[in-house]
């Protein structure tokens, strides 16, 4: 018997390809898109195209949707073609899902559409699903529009909000490994989760493994270093070890309980690597 077709987009990008990478150790045959050339990319072009789009879903069971521009783009970009490229093709995609008996449709967002709500004021903001979305720029915007567009649409969806796991230096790194970022083979782990996730349905949140609770949200936003030698006294030494101050100050704190729960999402605990 076949493995059942994954058709993911965005396979030329580091998201994308890392989600066809453990879509393929997990069984699934990946067919990719993207627009740019990859290792796991079968179908070179546009989504906008829509022999692209039906090459891309023929046979599949299950569509992940990670090609996007993204927030480096703002700015860059114009609005008009923000919006063609992260909305407009996602419409037509799901509408080409839909024809071709598609099955499971995973959008991978973004926690930025959270926006202006992610600001603190007295503490530290605690982001679970039911945080209202506030867009700050067209990046959010388009994101927030596309995962409305899916969650309205007759496929069986999931989408994953994932907190930010592109490089960066890093001391920069360990502060936000802490409450806001995630390490790539988590999201891929979670899309894997998703893509086979039968009937669940829904939003979720896709971050790392915090030491943190609802209650600490006070002390993160004035004394966050006391909080972390407190929560993870492992964490604060290998900190103390490299030369690196803690966080005086801690803005938000990314919640992925409910995926853990729907999808059995399970992320790594913190951990610094050792000096």
């Amino acid at each position: 018997m076949s493995s059942p077709i994954a058709a993911v987009t965005g396979t030329s990008g580091r998201v994308g390809a890392a989600v066809a990478q453990a879509l393929e150790a997990a069984g699934w045959t990946v067919r990719g898109a993207d627009r740019s050339p990859g290792p796991r990319t079968g179908v070179v072009g546009d989504l906008r195209d829509s022999r692209v789009r039906r090459q891309l879903v023929r046979d599949a069971g299950v569509v992940v949707h990670a090609a996007a521009l993204h927030a480096p783009h703002v700015g860059v970009v114009g609005d008009d073609e923000f919006r063609a490229v992260n909305v407009d093709a996602t419409a037509a995609l799901l509408d080409d899902a839909g024809a071709a008996e598609v099955r499971r449709f995973v959008y991978v967002s973004s926690t930025s559409v959270y926006g202006n709500a992610l600001v603190p004021a007295d503490r530290a903001v605690w982001v679970d699903e039911l945080l209202t979305p506030q867009p700050r720029d067209v990046y959010d915007e388009t994101k927030l529009a596309a995962e409305r567009l899916v969650a309205a649409g007759p496929l069986s969806s999931v989408t994953l909000r994932i907190a930010r796991c592109f490089p960066e230096p890093l001391p920069v790194r360990a502060v936000r490994m802490l409450h806001r970022s995630v390490r790539l083979a988590d999201v891929a782990a979670a899309a894997v989760s998703a893509a086979a996730g039968g009937a669940v349905t829904g939003t979720f949140n896709i971050a790392g493994r915090y030491p943190f609770t609802r209650a600490d949200c006070v002390a993160l936003h004035h004394d966050a270093a006391s909080v972390i030698a407190e929560r993870a006294p492992e964490v604060a030494a290998a900190f103390h070890a490299r030369g690196w101050p803690l966080p005086r100050r801690i803005d938000r704190v990314y919640d992925s309980g409910a995926a853990m729960t729907a999808l059995g999402y399970r992320p790594e605990p913190v951990a610094i690597p050792p000096k």
